[in-house]
């Protein structure tokens, strides 16, 4: 069983860069497509960026791809991280992220994930 845990979530201001961190345990993590989708209150939860398993494909959101970059690290047997660069952050940026696993291919669909995180809170001041 995947297990998924976000981290590096604050309060920053308009211009600001953050990181996030999802570290993916498990025995089968490498083989796992890994992504990042946000949502905002009151809205629809979004497709932020993902990277499929295996030195696989990128996807990033049009919305962001500009500002936001996902990489993935695969040093360790048993755990792999996923990163999501967010630089020049827009108040619009506010949403809980969520990290999200399925089987080695990326997807923008987030009824394609069957393995989520708790979620970690970006707030972003004007």
């Amino acid at each position: 069983q995947v297990r998924l845990i976000e981290s590096g979530g604050g309060l920053v201001r308009a211009g600001d860069s953050l990181k996030l961190s999802c570290t993916a345990s498990g025995r089968t993590s490498s083989s796992h497509a890994l992504a990042w989708f946000r949502q905002a209150p009151g809205k629809e939860r979004e497709f932020v960026a993902a990277v499929s398993c295996c030195g696989g494909s990128i996807e990033t959101a049009d919305s962001v791809k500009d500002r936001f970059s996902i990489s993935r690290d695969s040093a360790e047997i048993m755990a792999h991280a996923v990163y999501l660069q967010m630089d020049s952050l827009k108040p619009e940026d506010t949403a809980i992220y969520s990290c999200a696993a399925r089987w080695a291919i990326a997807t923008t669909k987030g009824e394609d994930y069957d393995i989520w995180g708790q979620g970690t809170q970006v707030t972003v001041s004007s």
